[in-house]
């Protein structure tokens, strides 16, 4: 018996070769591509680790847990690390940025990320690339929740090293990742005595075995079913247009923001700006009294396909997200997670403020704001 998921016949190194181009497109960079067999977390750490020296200092921008992550990365490679961390309700400026850079002027490595899916908020990349560029930092960004969701525009933007994954805003793959690399990025990897090789970390042996040997055979064996879907999410993207994805991904958070408020029962938004808000994830502060985890598990009760979840760690009990990215961008799952959220809002049950929730009035915030865009 043969089966379409595992009777396939193998990818080529051209195939593999073609993807990377068509994510090369869509990140609109002459840059180097490498498409990494793994969860973004691989490039992720194999960048900081690729290019923080011992004995250099980073400057690492912490507007949520993924932040938090990279400065422990930084810092185990020997690294001195300063932490510019805003509160997670906001976003950072390129005013602190350059601030903190003035402030050691010694700080060869910038990392950043650009949409913190887990806590709601967007930084303007464009900003602060400028000011890392005019310092001479290497700069790497953390676009995994962005691609595809608001502009990317690496090149433009000065950034080095700008790692992706396909499984939010694209609508596609968990399992491959891509990384963009500069020119000067690959010498800082060169001139590093630690940056890993002979490693499933080392960006190196990539570049160094494949792109630098023509990409006519490939390191390892690729993960087939991954690669193949990442090569159907980046057409179906090509089809809709980047533009139009971007469109609905920004119409879906504006609806969702304007919709909560509507809504009532005490939720407020928990990035207290709109422009500082993502478009792919709209967190929500849960009232008083109220579980965000317990809310959650009873919305879900409900419907369990709805992206509804409750924040991590610190934050399970008083925040909560509605991921609205990929398949899950549309005005009609918003209007199906504010009614969950409701109905569970008005469940005596649950205890908290008491506030009344209006379904009517979130469904018709949700309506207007989808049709201003």
């Amino acid at each position: 018996m043969t089966h379409p998921f595992l009777d396939l016949a193998p990818l080529t190194p051209a195939h593999f070769a073609a993807i990377e181009r068509q994510t090369a497109s869509l990140l609109g960079t002459r840059q180097d591509v490498v498409i990494m067999q793994g969860e973004a977390l691989l490039p992720l750490e194999g960048c900081i680790r690729s290019g923080a020296r011992p004995g250099s200092t980073a400057l690492n921008v912490i507007t949520g847990p993924y932040g938090q992550t990279f400065g422990n990365w930084l810092r185990d490679c020997g690294v001195t690390v300063v932490d510019l961390a805003v509160p997670f309700h906001t976003a950072v400026t390129a005013a602190q940025v350059r601030e903190a850079l003035a402030a050691r002027p010694e700080i060869d490595f910038v990392s950043l990320v650009h949409a913190e899916a887990a806590t709601g908020n967007t930084n303007p990349v464009a900003e602060i690339g400028e000011a890392v560029r005019a310092h001479g930092a290497l700069f790497m960004l953390d676009a995994v929740a962005s691609v595809g969701a608001e502009p990317l525009l690496p090149d433009a933007w000065g950034v080095d090293l700008c790692v992706i994954g396909g499984q939010k805003a694209m609508g596609g793959p968990a399992g491959v990742s891509a990384v963009s690399v500069s020119e000067r990025a690959w010498q800082r990897f060169a001139e590093n005595p630690q940056a890993p090789r002979r490693s499933y970390l080392s960006l190196l042996d990539w570049k160094e075995r494949w792109i630098d040997a023509g990409r006519t055979a490939l390191p390892h064996a690729p993960a087939q079913l991954e690669m193949l879907a990442l090569d159907a999410c980046l057409e179906r993207i090509e089809s809709e247009g980047a533009a139009a994805v971007m469109d609905r991904h920004a119409r879906a958070a504006a609806a969702t923001r304007a919709g909560a408020l509507a809504l009532g029962g005490g939720l407020a938004p928990f990035v207290h700006e709109a422009r500082d808000a993502a478009p792919v994830a709209t967190t929500l502060r849960t009232p008083a009294g109220v579980d965000a985890s317990e809310l959650v598990a009873q919305a879900l009760a409900a419907d369990p396909t709805l992206p509804l979840i409750a924040g991590g760690g610190a934050l399970a009990g008083e925040m909560l997200r509605i991921n609205h990215y990929g398949p899950d961008a549309t005005q009609g799952v918003v209007h199906s997670s504010l009614a969950a959220l409701g109905a569970a809002l008005s469940d005596a049950a649950l205890g908290g403020s008491g506030a009344p929730v209006d379904l009517e009035a979130a469904r018709g915030a949700v309506s207007a704001a989808w049709q201003r865009g």
